[in-house]
């Protein structure tokens, strides 16, 4: 991942692949940025039937998958593993964290769906004060310091990891079965649910059902980040992006398609808006 991309796709659902198709059609340099498996995280292989997407009938969820990976394999796009934690407006162009890296690119697309969880109450009002979303990002704030992290997924453990690097203790909170092994002696992993951030000027404490845990820093990885949280001043409506018929938000530059722009949920609708979303970005360039 090097230099400075024309348009970045976070999420690798239908809406996401088309974007990137389309894109790679009209001879853009493009990333597709995917959290977990193909279509929506494996959402399109769980479907049992779909029927009715144009040219495609009482097709199932594995076959349509199938047929989507084909498509981008065909077209030499490949799916960038990885979370996408943050998407900074730069003036003419877009920083973003994906994973440990940095990346710019002059258009984003959000493609990224609606499973992003509900905050817990006081997160959003501390974030950015005690509460952050990357672990990666922000450890170096934590050198010497205390940590707590809300994982849903064990893809984060390698964050907790690195973040006990600098952190003096971390205490890990898996909202997911499995066994976790950790090398550093300096996390905990406890097994509770989070229920509320409390603090004053700074979130100071994340209070669960089985008590409250005290720390410098509360990180919440979610397989997803919400999109209000994810570019500041993006409009929305409820869990949903607000976007013109263009597919554009208020963020010049950025648009999105798919769930993420609310109803219906149906895969030709997300493919559909990924091929306008894709159009309208091409046009934003030129």
């Amino acid at each position: 991942m090097e230099g400075r991309y024309d348009i970045v796709i976070i999420g690798a659902g239908p809406a996401g692949m088309e974007a990137a198709i389309t894109a790679k059609i009209r001879n853009k340099r493009i990333l597709l940025a995917g959290n977990g498996p193909a279509g929506g995280s494996g959402k399109v292989g769980k479907a049992h039937q779909v029927q009715n997407y144009l040219g495609l009938p009482d097709i199932g969820g594995e076959e349509m998958q199938s047929r989507f990976m084909a498509h981008l394999e065909q077209m030499g796009i490949a799916i960038t593993p990885g979370k996408v934690a943050s998407v900074y407006p730069m003036g003419d162009y877009f920083s973003l964290q994906l994973g440990e890296d940095i990346i710019e690119s002059r258009a984003v697309i959000l493609a990224c769906g609606v499973n992003f969880g509900t905050p817990l109450p006081g997160e959003t009002e501390f974030l950015g004060r005690g509460v952050s979303y990357c672990a990666t990002c922000d450890a170096a704030l934590y050198k010497g310091k205390s940590a707590i992290v809300v994982a849903w997924s064990p893809d984060e453990e390698k964050e907790a990891a690195f973040l006990a690097e600098k952190a003096a203790k971390v205490i890990y909170l898996p909202q997911y079965k499995g066994e976790i092994a950790f090398s550093a002696e300096n996390i905990e992993v406890l097994q509770d649910k989070p229920r509320a951030v409390e603090g004053k000027m700074k979130a100071e404490r994340l209070v669960c059902e089985g008590g409250s845990y005290s720390a410098d820093g509360i990180f919440f990885l979610r397989e997803a980040v919400a999109p209000d949280r994810l570019i500041p001043g993006l409009e929305t409506d409820g869990k949903h992006v607000r976007t013109d018929r263009r597919m554009a938000t208020n963020v010049k530059g950025c648009f999105a398609c798919g769930d993420i722009t609310g109803t219906p949920y149906q895969y030709i609708k997300a493919a559909g808006e990924g091929n306008v979303a894709a159009l309208s970005a091409v046009e934003y360039l030129s």
